[in-house]
């Protein structure tokens, strides 16, 4: 596999790297790291008000900031070993939009959960290069530290098209998983589940159905769930409805990302 990672230099993003470099290792695959950053303009200094030694500091500023975030790949990398496997890449833009163009080219791009406490200049926002992207983004939780050993994961199924295109994007994984639980909560497309349950098997994957009705709050159910029985990984189609009407009304991606405690893979 060819794997992109987004290092901004937050916790969310060293545990993205760390869990990158336990994916990377564990099938084998090749790992490039990208700091994309809108440039630190926190003013305009073609303005012809602001004296030669502001612009100056400003730019100081804006380079010292650049430099803490490499540092900090930089001591990430020699401790996992990597100093000579793994280059950082800094691209400047619109962070969501360079993330978005960039995981065209790979099969998967891993980012760390979006914190409030990011500076704005590096913020990168999963659930919209997810959107924008095309391609499946895995969102590690900082502080998450379990690796990327999986043994176990759960998939979210309504049998919507978001659902169908994650459960694509996950095969691989979940095929090296060998297990996973698949978590209806709710109304859902009326195709009978067996034939999920059989596509799972001739994959070679031993798959479990755990059940709700309607009355059960759909991203608390499965947040309890996972938080009950541990998976490794959670596999969830993005944005079923539109993404106005979950950022409007607060929807199931938005109520799982910002309170997962495990890597989730989202697709749309």
């Amino acid at each position: 596999m060819n794997l992109l990672v987004a290092f901004n230099g937050s916790d969310g993003s060293v545990a993205a790297l760390r869990y990158a470099a336990s994916l990377a290792d564990r099938l084998g695959a090749h790992v490039t790291a990208m700091l994309a950053h809108s440039g630190h303009e926190v003013i305009d200094k073609r303005s012809r008000w602001i004296p030669k030694e502001a612009r100056a500091l400003l730019d100081a500023a804006n380079t010292g900031i650049l430099r803490e975030i490499e540092d900090r790949f930089e001591a990430e990398r020699t401790a996992l070993g990597l100093a000579n496997a793994l280059q950082l890449k800094e691209v400047t833009g619109r962070v969501d939009t360079v993330l978005s163009e960039a995981a065209r080219h790979y099969d998967m791009l891993i980012v760390g959960a979006r914190s409030d406490t990011d500076d704005e200049h590096v913020t990168l926002h999963p659930d919209r290069i997810a959107l924008l992207s095309g391609r499946p983004v895995i969102v590690v939780p900082a502080g998450y530290d379990a690796g990327a050993t999986h043994s176990h994961a759960a998939l979210a199924w309504d049998g919507g098209r978001a659902a169908a295109r994650a459960l694509s994007d996950s095969l691989r994984l979940l095929e090296d998983d060998g297990r996973v639980s698949v978590l209806t909560v709710g109304p859902r497309n009326p195709w009978p589940i067996d034939d999920l349950m059989v596509h799972l098997s001739r994959h070679g994957v031993e798959a479990t159905q755990h059940d709700w009705p309607t009355t059960h709050p759909v991203a608390e159910t499965i947040l309890a769930w996972c938080v009950k029985h541990n998976p490794s990984l959670l596999v969830l189609g993005a944005y079923e409805h539109s993404k106005f009407r979950e950022d409007f009304l607060g929807g199931v991606t938005t109520g799982i990302l910002s309170r997962s405690t495990i890597p989730v893979l989202l697709s749309h």
